[in-house]
């Protein structure tokens, strides 16, 4: 009792370096002040233990926030955060702290020390020690709340990573210390820890890349634990583990790939080996993740699971689960350290896409996301191009696709052929644009013959870009080649069974897509010189039609009636030639401007007034007729 009434303690600073005069007086009051807990609590005074817990946590403050203040008249330095977190974590380590001293200082603790772990190395060992002893010494269900409280508090004031990694190494630990209702607790804890970890990733730059490895690191090291604890369920519990680690994974592999500094993909190959090797525990193979078989069905089964517990918002935190469950095979790919078992793995997966246009298919629209994305890099598209052209076979098996209903994929089909356009379109790369087009012809190739011609329209009327515009118009004209190749080494010609399908790229359907640029129909004439290459596709692929069909005595596209050609003639040829000729005209006179509107209308020229002596001719003939 007497050494309570004490009077407080006198600081000799004889002999003390003025430096050290700030970090000796922090220490010793901070000494005071954990005294002043243990004796607190040793009275029984609930008021008294509270504020004496209070001054713990505001000196700690007061020394973090004095350190990080921008102010010039800062009198502290970095040494004083060392020792005083020293001071913490050696009378928590003390036989003689009083437990419940510990338990209450644990309650405010992991949200003071995280503020040090900026200031040095050794702060942050020392902010890791403190809280893995709290979670050693301190109720684990208490501990996982707390954690989870201190991460949320922290987001608020930071998204820098190494804020996090103390709190997240603490979790994996609290994890393997609880002894109940395991599920329950990890389904409290997961979506605070993907929060960070989603924060972390949006906001972080080239400096945080060491950061974010350890940041993950420690996210793995969760998994470990989940992976530990769910070795010892058993029935439908271990069941709903492996679907939630396994969603937690694909989580990670998603939020790592969207990490945007330069060296993505080397820099986190490893991290996400680590995560890969989770996959098979959970369920996964490299045809259900492809696919999204596996994932999906995991999704809806969990539903029924965290329905029943009125928590559906859960399963919200997994919400790039999906994306993720294609980027680990592109990461499968990306990593030349993988298995060989793994790379054969792959293979025959490959193999077996290439034999079944449905699952192929379906691998398709998995891969969709990760093109339409702005939140992947250029090098994960690559791999992604890469995958999908080894995916699709060279020449494409078509007898027994007559009983399919392939209508169910064609819009998904469309949105991926759009995302590969924008990357032919907008990649600074030209080996990638190039192998992102041969790609795309491919997939174009893959179409039945009766959805084909319809996605090519479809592209053309949707495209705002008069490059893709044009490139799209010449590939309807490879395949009316490709058509007349096809038939003319056939004894099946249209002409010899009038009765047999015809094909939608030489029907009347063709002379639509030249109209589409030659005559716009939200009305007025092309422009240019912004539409030269368009009109210029336009008018090779209406001469091919009529030298074709000419030719071959045929008239499938009715090119050649005399309707057509009068409208042809009237309604595009004569107004483009007036258009050109005029734009011509009014800018000879004009230098650099001249040249550039020249070199741009000389093609469409050309070809302009042989398609106007084409039409006159036929009209001439069939006017003799």
């Amino acid at each position: 009792m007497a050494a309570a009434e004490s009077p407080p303690r006198e600081i000799n600073l004889a002999g003390i370096d003025n430096q050290d005069i700030p970090s000796l007086a922090s220490k010793i009051c901070l000494q005071d002040a954990l005294d002043a807990c243990s004796k607190s609590f040793e009275s029984g005074d609930f008021d008294e233990s509270s504020q004496a817990v209070a001054t713990v946590v505001e000196l700690l403050n007061s020394i973090a926030d004095s350190l990080h203040s921008d102010s010039t008249d800062a009198t502290i330095d970095v040494s004083v955060a060392e020792r005083a977190l020293e001071e913490i974590f050696s009378y928590l380590s003390s036989t003689l702290s009083n437990q419940m001293v510990v338990e209450a200082l644990s309650l405010e603790l992991p949200k003071v020390v995280v503020k040090f772990i900026s200031l040095s190395d050794q702060c942050q060992q020392t902010a890791q020690s403190i809280i893995d002893g709290l979670v050693a010494t301190c109720s684990p269900r208490d501990m996982l709340s707390i954690l989870c409280e201190a991460l949320d508090s922290q987001i608020r004031v930071s998204k820098s990573p190494i804020y996090f990694i103390p709190l997240l190494g603490g979790i994996s630990k609290v994890f393997l210390c609880i002894q109940r209702r395991h599920l329950e607790q990890i389904k409290v804890a997961l979506p605070v820890v993907l929060n960070v970890l989603q924060a972390s990733t949006s906001e972080a730059d080239e400096e945080d890349k060491d950061t974010l490895r350890v940041l993950f690191g420690a996210a793995v090291n969760i998994a470990i634990s989940i992976q530990t604890v769910c070795r010892k369920m058993v029935g439908r519990i271990k069941t709903e583990f492996h679907a939630i680690l396994g969603l937690y994974i694909l989580q990670n592999i998603d939020l790592i790939s969207r990490i945007k500094h330069a060296e993505t993909v080397s820099s986190y190959s490893s991290l996400i080996m680590k995560l890969s090797e989770f996959l098979p525990f959970c369920g996964f193979t490299v045809f259900g993740l492809i696919t999204g078989t596996e994932v999906t069905s995991l999704i809806d089964e969990l539903a029924k699971d965290v329905g029943d517990d009125n928590d559906d918002g859960f399963l919200s935190y997994f919400s790039s689960a999906e994306n993720g469950s294609a980027l680990a095979v592109i990461w499968a790919q990306i990593n030349d350290g993988i298995a060989k078992t793994d790379t054969e793995k792959l293979t025959s997966v490959l193999t077996k896409l290439q034999s079944n246009r449905t699952e192929r298919w379906q691998a398709i629209g998995m891969l969709k996301p990760i093109l339409l994305s702005i939140e992947y890099s250029w090098e994960i598209k690559s791999h992604c191009i890469d995958l999908l052209s080894m995916m699709v076979p060279g020449v494409v098996d078509v007898q027994n696709d007559d009983h399919i209903d392939f209508s169910f994929f064609i819009p998904s089909l469309f949105t991926a052929l759009q995302a590969i356009q924008r990357i032919m379109i907008y990649a600074t790369d030209v080996p990638f644009r190039k192998k992102a087009f041969s790609t795309f012809k491919k997939l174009i190739s893959d179409l039945p013959s009766a959805h084909r011609f319809d996605m090519l329209r479809a592209l053309i009327t949707n495209s705002k870009s008069p490059s893709m515009i044009a490139i799209l118009v010449d590939l309807v004209k490879e395949e009316m080649a490709a058509e007349v190749n096809r038939t003319a080494s056939s004894e099946n010609d249209l002409n010899r069974h009038p009765d047999k399908k015809k094909s939608p790229f030489w029907s009347s359907c063709a002379l639509d897509i030249a109209e589409l640029i030659l005559k716009p129909p939200k009305g007025g004439p092309p422009t240019f010189p912004e539409d030269s290459e368009p009109v210029l596709s336009a008018l090779n692929l209406f001469r091919f039609t009529l030298l074709t069909e000419s030719t071959r005595k045929t008239n499938h596209t009715s090119v050649m009636s005399e309707h057509t050609l009068q409208k042809a003639y009237s309604d595009w040829l004569l107004p483009l030639r007036t258009l050109v000729s005029g734009i011509v005209a009014e800018t000879k006179d004009e230098s650099e401007l001249s040249d550039h509107i020249l070199c741009a209308l000389n093609p469409v020229q050309l070809v302009l007034y042989r398609c106007i002596e084409l039409v006159e001719d036929n009209l001439r003939h069939s006017h003799i007729h």
